[in-house]
């Protein structure tokens, strides 16, 4: 068996996604996510142009590989665009894997490690009330984990609370929105926010929080130490982690729980922080970090120094990259907490996909591969939109240097 086509299908079903489809001599198909928020067009050319060509009669079941070819052979290494287009070749490889063998993908990698993959929605607003409410919302759905945001009193927009409660996506169309911010205002606002959810719904819930890397070390180490009374499940992207030595000093003024990495596209943008135990849960993703193979690999690494998993799990990435992403969830030792974002209808019907949720659970699919396709006619409804994530500046107009 050869590979003998490789497809890039841009569509875009309320956001932008971009999917790989190769077909095999046999007539097995399989697809991989290959999204970069805002950036989506770039890996797109970088699979048509450069890397389509090289796969045409290589053998699929050769999956390390492929992925040792695909990594070593461009010289160039790592980064979003390189690392995503490569994610999207190694989780097609998977998903035809599991068809020809005839298993659901986590058979493969050892099967089930747990019964289910524990999930957080997001619930946000503008004012910490509106949040109680979005809170409780999930609560009635089953879940057992919501990760809370709300407006910063004086600011005009705040990122991660959207408009739309179930749907959020923070890209929006045409040139990037700007917002000020104010970094004295949110560390007064969120204390009140843990100790309101707390009041109203006690310690059985496990309640996150995202800084979206926009705090320094001592000040994401203050907020820790505030908090730590209301037991945050984790304190998410506290700082940039470019600077991984940040979070030492993180470390020496607060024991909340730090999780970071959903920019990370390999296991040396993680190395340090893992083995140094900086961190507690690791954020990488399928499609951002070279797909499941690379992500197997930076979760074993994980294991080995008590660090957990926790995978962003944003609208930014398809179904595609979801189901992908319970099948390792559910099989590794070391899994911690899976971020769940719904998608609209309309991108449910353009990857219809067999995982599910239930009771705070979602359960991966258990047809053969990765048990979700793309309709292609249906994608091709959608054409493509530029959309790009907002940008921060400073209340006195400068941008924001973290």
């Amino acid at each position: 068996m050869k590979i003998t086509d490789a497809k890039v299908i841009v569509t875009s079903p309320g956001r932008n996604f971009v999917t790989l489809k190769i077909t095999t001599s046999d007539g097995v198909t399989g697809i991989g996510d290959a999204t970069l928020n805002g950036r989506e067009l770039a890996v797109a050319s970088y699979l048509r142009d450069h890397v389509c060509p090289l796969l045409i009669g290589r053998d699929p079941a050769r999956i390390e590989d492929t992925w040792q070819y695909l990594y070593r052979g461009a010289y160039w290494r790592r980064g979003p665009v390189t690392m995503t287009a490569i994610a999207a070749v190694d989780t097609a490889l998977w998903d035809i894997k599991g068809k020809v063998a005839g298993l659901p993908v986590y058979q493969l990698l050892g099967g089930r490690s747990r019964d289910g993959v524990t999930v957080y929605g997001h619930a946000n607003g503008e004012t910490i009330p509106e949040v109680l409410d979005e809170v409780a919302r999930y609560v009635d759905l089953g879940y057992r984990a919501v990760r809370v945001q709300c407006g910063v009193p004086g600011l005009d927009a705040t990122y991660g609370v959207g408009k739309d409660k179930m749907f959020y996506e923070p890209a929006e169309t045409n040139r990037p929105s700007e917002a000020t911010w104010s970094t004295e205002r949110y560390l007064r606002v969120v204390p009140e926010l843990f100790a309101a959810v707390r009041d109203r719904f006690g310690y059985d819930l496990h309640v996150l929080h995202d800084i979206h890397h926009r705090l320094t070390p001592i000040e994401a180490g203050r907020l820790g130490s505030m908090l730590e009374e209301y037991a945050p499940f984790w304190l998410e992207d506290p700082v940039p982690a470019e600077l991984q030595e940040g979070f030492r000093l993180i470390r020496q003024h607060t024991r909340a729980p730090i999780a970071v990495g959903e920019v990370f596209n390999s296991i040396w943008d993680c190395e340090q922080l893992i083995r140094e135990q900086l961190i507690d849960y690791i954020r990488a993703t399928v499609v951002h970090a070279g797909g499941i193979t690379h992500l197997r690999r930076i979760f074993d690494l994980a294991a080995l120094h008590h660090v957990r998993t926790g995978s962003h799990g944003a609208t930014d990435l398809s179904p595609v990259c979801m189901s992908a992403a319970l099948h390792l969830d559910i099989a590794v030792p070391n899994f911690g907490i899976q971020e769940y974002m719904r998608h609209t209808e309309a991108t449910d019907e353009v990857f219809p996909h067999g995982y599910h949720y239930a009771d705070g659970y979602l359960h991966p699919s258990e047809e053969p591969g990765l048990g979700v396709d793309i309709d292609e006619k249906l994608a091709a409804r959608y054409p493509y939109e530029p959309a790009y994530l907002p940008v921060n500046r400073l209340m006195d107009g400068s941008m924001h240097h973290w």
